[in-house]
């Protein structure tokens, strides 16, 4: 019997590409989309080598994986990612109907939970702080060594 990923497992993943942005000196967020236990998309930030301000990595993961299914709805799906959604990729997130969202560290700035209006998908689930500590380490690190 193959043991079931958890949550932690597959952020860990995430945060794989989070460190593989910042050696791109892209801002280091990562996300993987699970289906049936098995990473079917990897991404992370391509706004600076892309020069796409909507090259997010929860956006390029959206794309990756409607591409793997055959369509636009990942309902079946979970999305790990280690900084809360802008309010921009929270809307995708609405509209492909996501199953469920991980999240690492919050984003009290630009995070999609400090809008008002509700930009997740009513059945969407949605769980916060898997390696928060970690993951908004190091975001933090990479704008402090930016200054």
């Amino acid at each position: 019997m193959i043991a079931q990923k958890t949550d932690l497992d597959f952020m860990k993943e995430a945060y794989h590409e989070a460190s593989a942005a910042a050696l791109k000196d892209e801002v280091p967020i990562g996300a993987v989309v699970v289906w049936q236990q098995r990473v079917i998309a990897r991404a992370h930030n391509l706004t600076e080598s892309l020069t796409d301000a909507t090259a997010h990595a929860e956006m390029q993961a959206i794309t990756a994986a409607a591409h793997y299914l055959g369509g636009k709805y990942l309902n079946e799906c979970t999305l790990y990612v280690t900084l809360e959604p802008c309010p921009m990729c929270a809307s995708a997130l609405y509209w492909c109907q996501l199953g469920k969202l991980v999240y690492g560290a919050s984003d009290p700035k630009r995070g999609f939970t400090q809008i008002p209006a509700r930009l997740l998908h009513p059945k969407t689930q949605l769980v916060s702080g898997i390696m928060a500590a970690e993951c908004g380490k190091l975001i933090s690190g990479f704008f402090k060594n930016k200054r």
